[in-house]
């Protein structure tokens, strides 16, 4: 890790993996370096685990930072069903605005005329997910993972963007029609087996990697892997040519797969929204996947290397 700015005091919050699911488990983390404190911080409302280490700017900052997690690929079987037919009420959370995800007014508007008419839960998320294939498109000069502004989207009709705006989008679409949906913010790890270059990880250098995906809970599957915003990544990136036709040969395969499935070459941090940070003075995150640090209260730009450097790399372990 690199400040620009050194000899003065600092701060930096790094993600902790902090999802345990049947298809994630964070191990354990482990941490060095030279920081007058060092402590794991913890958001109250959605369990966002992040480092807290402050710097007291009488030697350049260092830190690094081990996360071992469990993971494994997803898929649905859409044969077979669960007994329960209703929504759990902790899960009513999923089903709540954000500030970058509000629920009423052209959300609302846009979510009940993308699924009116629809049957059930399943076909409201079908038609949502491929509203927002057909409609929404990977936009590459977005930095980062976009700032997941989705009623600015709707309301300007400029639809290009990334993970954090395309599924952000689709969450709050399915929040709206009435269907429990989140976000999960994270980083891949390895290359894809699926077979697709943009849909993997140097493990060397990961430093761009992050990507969030999506779930939706289905009365009849429970809680359902999906991520319409790497279809769109696909059809932009994957070929020398931009791919508009959802049905093209190469992309046809990752939109199937990704309507209730996932690679596990993939890590989760957290499903957190509007992170306040302790001690930081700018604000609430709209998402937390990215590590933050202030310079004597002011914010570094996560995404400028030239004042705030930091390497990420992941490596296999057999168990």
């Amino acid at each position: 890790m690199n400040l620009q700015k050194t000899g003065v005091p600092s701060t930096v919050w790094v993600p902790l993996p902090s999802v345990e699911t049947d298809w994630q488990r964070s191990l354990s983390d482990n941490w060095s370096g030279n920081a007058k404190t060092m402590r794991v911080g913890m958001d109250a409302k959605y369990g966002a685990r992040y480092l807290i280490a402050e710097f007291d700017g009488s030697a350049p900052p260092v830190l690094e930072v081990t996360s071992r997690v469990q993971t494994r690929d997803r898929a649905t079987d859409w044969s077979t069903s669960t007994a329960s037919h209703e929504i759990p009420d902790d899960l009513r959370q999923w089903m709540k605005p954000t500030d970058l995800i509000p629920l009423d007014g052209i959300v609302r508007h846009t979510a009940r005329q993308i699924v009116a008419g629809a049957r059930s839960d399943v076909e409201k998320v079908q038609r949502i997910y491929d509203w927002i294939i057909v409609t929404t498109y990977r936009e590459p000069k977005v930095r980062g993972c976009g700032t997941g502004d989705i009623k600015a989207m709707l309301e300007t009709g400029n639809f290009g963007g990334k993970c954090g705006d395309i599924n952000g989008l689709f969450v709050g679409l399915c929040r709206a029609a009435g269907v429990p949906a989140r976000d999960a913010y994270g980083i891949r790890l390895v290359p894809s087996a699926f077979g697709y270059r943009e849909l993997g990880g140097n493990p060397a250098s990961l430093k761009s990697a992050q990507h969030c995906r999506a779930e939706v809970y289905l009365r009849k599957h429970g809680w359902v892997a999906m991520d319409p915003a790497d279809v769109g990544k696909v059809m932009r990136l994957e070929t020398g040519n931009w791919i508009k036709d959802p049905d093209h040969p190469v992309v046809a395969p990752v939109r199937k797969a990704l309507f209730g499935g996932w690679e596990g070459n993939w890590m989760a941090y957290n499903f957190a929204h509007d992170v306040s940070l302790p001690g930081a003075k700018t604000g609430t995150l709209g998402f937390f996947m990215y590590p933050q640090a202030e310079v004597q209260g002011e914010a570094l730009d996560p995404l400028d290397p030239d004042t705030f450097k930091y390497a990420i790399s992941a490596r296999s372990i057999s168990v």
